[in-house]
């Protein structure tokens, strides 16, 4: 029986942390000081990200404690989640993870768009995301297997992050009202482009050496030839579909669409080029997005290698 509201609660935590720490990282590398407020209202997106995130880990929480304690959702069953809270390594996570997401918020309030504010809402955003690899299957070895287990989701998670919020950065300056985009912007849109295919390029190098990792530790080279015999195989195979199919935007969009894009600037007819982008980065949201549900439905089975 799938637990949806746990794979609900998932896939929206992993999506609002990595918008929270993928965008800040983004405004730092890809815009400029002046450009960090004007060109997408960066704080109204951080400041809401960082107090959604509190909201669903805290939702996230009550219905961890309710399902271990097979009590209802509502009310809160306080006995419950006090005995989550105090158990590590679940209950210190989610403690550093609501520090992390108010020191986010705080700094994004504070940051009017300097660098020094966004790096610490950004460091703080990387933590709150970084915590959420105690909640799956990355803290259930021990030994140094554990740590290299834990060490590669959560460097899988940080480098998913990244993609993530490019492409949501990158989809609000295209999104943009016609009569808003003059010249300035245009450019500024094409050197964002280009700015994320240099760190696209190690993103992809990190996701999967630390998804070849994860598959090897959670499946088990024994089962590998199984993976369309299980729900959680099937899954996962789905999963590597969806992200073949980014890579396969990602390169059309870095090689193909983004030089286009600067000749039809140029030419000073940029509308056809633009529309395409912004269907291809919208299509490559809609696999990012497929990505993490497809994670937040596979961190509640069980693994192969687990043998359960």
């Amino acid at each position: 029986m799938i637990d949806w509201p746990t794979v609900a609660i998932r896939l929206a935590l992993y999506l609002v942390l990595a918008v929270l720490f993928g965008l800040s990282a983004f405004s730092l590398y890809g815009l400029r000081l002046g450009e960090r407020e004007d060109a997408i209202a960066l704080r109204p997106w951080l400041s809401g990200s960082a107090v959604l995130g509190l909201l669903l880990s805290a939702a996230g929480l009550i219905l961890m404690a309710s399902s271990m304690a097979g009590s209802p959702f509502w009310p809160v069953d306080e006995a419950a989640v006090a005995a989550l809270l105090g158990g590590p390594p679940v209950g210190s996570a989610w403690k550093v993870r609501m520090v992390a997401l108010v020191i986010a918020g705080g700094a994004v309030l504070l940051a009017r768009g300097r660098a020094s504010w966004l790096a610490m809402a950004m460091i703080a955003a990387a933590t709150a995301l970084a915590t959420l690899a105690w909640n799956g299957h990355g803290a259930m070895d021990e030994g140094s297997t554990g740590w290299l287990h834990l060490g590669a989701d959560i460097l899988h998670l940080l480098a998913g992050g990244i993609w993530v919020g490019a492409l949501f950065g990158l989809l609000l300056l295209m999104m943009r009202r016609a009569e808003a985009i003059d010249a300035a912007h245009l450019q500024l849109t094409h050197r964002a482009l280009h700015g994320f295919g240099a760190v696209g390029t190690l993103v992809v190098a990190i996701l999967v050496i630390t998804g070849l990792i994860n598959s090897w530790l959670l499946v088990g080279p024994a089962n590998f030839t199984a993976l369309g015999t299980t729900l959680y195989g099937l899954l996962l195979l789905a999963k590597l579909v969806l992200f073949a199919a980014m890579l396969g935007l990602a390169s059309l969009n870095r090689f193909r669409l983004t030089p286009a894009f600067e000749r039809s600037i140029a030419m000073n007819d940029h509308d056809g080029a633009l529309m395409t982008l912004r269907v291809s980065l919208a299509v490559e949201t809609t696999c990012v997005i497929g990505i993490l549900a497809l994670v937040a439905w596979l961190g509640t089975l069980a693994p192969p290698a687990s043998g359960m």
